[in-house]
């Protein structure tokens, strides 16, 4: 051990080998040093856990190479989604429209007017750009954009409801990606939580008995990523509506995703923005980048009083939409308002496809296996079970169809070629499904299938396997 911890080479003499790496080369001095010295830190701890590694210069110098890689890679990087998931939280959600993208790339290329009047020639508000669209398109009285539906919760709480009680019912106490919970953003506001009812049933009676003088609001929020079925019950819409009219009380509507074109499947509909502030609710809030398919953002539409308070809030300033989200989310409301949605935004045509459509295009990815059957690789059409995700459609499998891959011939076993799709230059997220590994058809865009099909014949190429 300590013959090899000696003979692990000096930093200033790999520092001089890299001076003569092309790969090495214009690397900033300061950064290669730092990577030389984490590549010895490195050998060393591999000796002292009883391994004997190759200490040589030009090992430790290939080993210098990668750690410059992944120092000056980028690490956001755009990833192919064959999970069939359309709305991927862990994949950044909803893919933006082409007219999203050239709003972003409009708003980022120079300086622009986020908080400037041109008409008026003087400071402006964010928030402007989007109100009238956002009033046009759901029919409510105001609008506010904020950087997250969590953040929109937050701000209607806080701004009605500190110091006093809201009441929502015990089946919508949800938890959501990130341990996300709808008791703690209440506690965070300031408001004070009042749970009505059971887990499976809720019944007009139980808010009615449970509102007093420090009652601020009814709330309603969307059952995200599960349903509650069977022997369950929980009163319409427009029952906690008239009665937080008649107790003169905010009425707020969580809707989670939040869709502004109508959607159902399997059974269940997803409430439109429009159907909820048409039922009268006070203060609706959902997300931006899900089902409406934009950038990330919290949108709150409703009464205007209410939307002014919010706006008068201190809290917005540091919970407020950044330009480039702002650029999309326009982007996205102009394709509502004057563009085709169902085609136009990536997440709502993903939703509509049809299972004949998604056999085709699995049938033709199949197709282009033909020539990589003969070097070890199998690819099989199968059925699959797509999901909406982002807290949409909960519960309800979307019928899609995609490959069974294997390339045990190669050596690659399922956990392998799962593990190398993820380190390709496009990283290919896809599903382990009975030790084979499962391409879902139905989130795959433009350019996608070449990438698989440049992946697969790469892998045959490589030996190391």
């Amino acid at each position: 051990m300590q013959e090899l911890l000696r003979a692990i080479p000096a930093v200033d003499q790999i520092l001089s080998a890299a001076a003569a790496d092309q790969d090495l080369a214009g690397c900033p001095r300061p950064l290669l040093v730092d990577a030389i010295r984490n590549a010895v830190s490195a050998a060393r701890a591999e000796i002292l856990t009883g391994r004997t590694p190759d200490v040589s210069v030009p090992c430790i110098l290939f080993k210098v190479q990668e750690i410059v890689r992944r120092q000056i890679a980028t690490k956001l990087r755009r990833v192919i989604n064959a999970t069939g998931v359309i709305i991927h939280t862990n994949l950044g959600r909803s893919p933006l429209s082409a007219r999203a993208l050239a709003a972003v790339q409009e708003a980022s290329a120079g300086y622009d007017n986020l908080e400037f009047d041109l008409e008026k020639g003087v400071r402006g508000s964010r928030y402007s750009h989007v109100e009238e669209k956002l009033c046009a398109l759901t029919s409510a009285e105001a609008a506010l954009v904020v950087n997250n539906n969590a953040a929109a919760v937050l701000l209607a709480l806080s701004t009605l409801a500190q110091g006093r009680e809201v009441v929502i019912s015990r089946g919508q106490l949800v938890e959501v990606g990130g341990s996300f919970r709808i008791p703690e953003v209440l506690r965070q506001s300031g408001a004070k939580l009042i749970e009505v009812g059971t887990t499976n049933r809720t019944h007009l009676a139980d808010y009615e008995q449970a509102l007093t003088e420090a009652t601020a609001a009814i709330m309603k929020v969307h059952t995200s990523n599960y349903r509650i079925m069977g022997f369950t019950s929980q009163p319409e819409e427009g029952e906690l509506v008239q009665l937080a009219r008649q107790r003169d009380i905010v009425s707020i509507n969580d809707l989670g995703s939040g869709t502004l074109l109508p959607i159902t499947a399997g059974g269940y509909h997803e409430d439109t923005v429009k159907e909820a502030v048409a039922a009268g609710f006070d203060i609706v809030t959902f997300s931006g980048d899900k089902l409406l398919g934009g950038g990330q953002a919290g949108i709150i539409v409703g009464k205007e009083k209410y939307i002014q308070q919010m706006k008068a809030n201190h809290l917005l300033r540091a919970l407020r939409i950044d330009k480039l989200s702002l650029a999309a989310l326009e982007g996205t409301l102009l394709d509502y308002l004057v563009g085709t949605p169902e085609e136009d935004i990536p997440a709502q045509r993903m939703l509509r496809r049809s299972p004949e459509e998604l056999q085709q295009q699995a049938i033709a990815l199949a197709e282009q296996f033909t020539p990589l059957l003969g070097i070890g690789w199998q690819a099989e059409v199968i059925d699959l079970a797509s999901q909406a995700g982002g807290g949409a459609l909960p519960a309800v499998e979307l019928k899609s169809f995609g490959l069974r891959l294997r390339a045990q011939q190669l050596g690659l076993t399922a956990s392998k070629l799962e593990h190398y799709f993820r380190q390709w230059k496009v990283p290919i997220i896809a599903r382990i499904h009975d030790d084979d590994v499962i391409l879902d058809v139905r989130c795959l865009l433009a350019g996608d299938e070449t990438e698989i099909i440049a992946a697969c014949w790469e892998a045959g190429r490589d030996k190391k396997w």
